[in-house]
């Protein structure tokens, strides 16, 4: 017969046993846990141990760290744990300089090579991933191209979402009419993204962490990491930016959410100035030396 550890009531989580849970989660998926939030996680974590016939939190941890089954016991703490509110065309301003500035500039720099490769780094259910498709299509800089926009998220239920490209009333708040007349397909299950746009985009679960899956996926001129810093401390921070520096090509583009910043996270990047917003880029092998030269 399964323990139940828990009454009616808000369930109960020690202040220790909550700290090693969080230094726990924040070394394995980076997610960086408030101290405020203990109760919080209490709550949503709550179902798992009655799944799973634990009597503490402590066990849970202990389940985490040490049992068989621990790695799917980690994509339902993902699921839990992790936010996932997003819609098309976010932050629109920035994707009107991506679109208006960035775009021409990777045509010009790429047309050698006719490839453009991006990156949407916990891209969540998918919307930014093929709001960026689309803008590539508006642009029609790269017909012809190998183009390829690759969406990554930690969170396994949140891949499958955004392959299906299949999205309810909510997707599309901040998008223009005319766009999701010509770009998606209204059928009984909710809007279908359009066909000629879906094998633009690739989707593959990844914790960010993770810099042997980062490298497999190979280099890219652009990294889209919008509101994703905002959940890691400092040290977490810092290791992903590294690893999107390692991805980029030289003179390849960063671009954050608009409260983020590589301010005390990283001076590897230079800061490119658009009309509209501020984006970080991987300095070229003919700029370092310049910058060497200068020191």
């Amino acid at each position: 017969m399964a323990r139940t550890p828990f009454g009616d009531g808000d369930p109960i989580i020690r202040e220790d046993e909550y700290r090693l849970l969080r230094d726990l989660v924040s070394a394995r998926i980076g997610i960086n846990l408030a101290s405020t939030s203990r109760q919080s996680v209490a709550r949503r974590l709550r179902e798992r141990l009655s799944v799973l016939n634990l009597a503490s939190f402590t066990e849970y941890f202990q389940y985490l760290r040490f049992h068989p089954l621990a790695r799917h016991e980690w994509e339902e703490a993902v699921e839990l744990l992790t936010t996932n509110e997003t819609y098309f065309f976010r932050e629109d301003f920035q994707l009107r300089a991506f679109s208006d500035e960035i775009l021409p500039m990777l045509h010009e720099r790429n047309k050698a090579r006719r490839r453009l490769f991006i990156w949407s780094a916990g891209c969540a259910t998918g919307e930014e991933v093929y709001s960026i498709a689309i803008l590539v299509h508006q642009s029609n800089l790269f017909s012809g191209w190998d183009v390829r926009i690759f969406g990554s998220d930690i969170s396994r239920r949140c891949v499958a979402t955004a392959r299906r490209g299949v999205y309810g009333p909510a997707s599309f708040r901040a998008t223009p009419p005319e766009l999701r007349r010509q770009y998606f397909v209204e059928r009984p299950d909710g809007s279908h993204i359009l066909d000629s746009i879906k094998p633009l985009c690739h989707f593959g679960q990844m914790n960010l962490l993770d810099e042997d899956k980062a490298r497999i996926l190979g280099r890219v001129d652009v990294v889209f990491c919008r509101n994703v810093l905002i959940y890691f401390d400092a040290h977490v921070r810092r290791r992903v930016i590294d690893i999107f520096h390692d991805r980029l090509y030289p003179g390849g583009v960063l671009l954050l959410g608009h409260s983020e910043s590589l301010l005390n996270v990283s001076t590897a990047f230079e800061l490119l100035h658009l009309k509209e917003d501020l984006v970080y880029k991987k300095p070229t092998l003919a700029q370092k030396s310049a910058m060497a030269n200068r020191s």
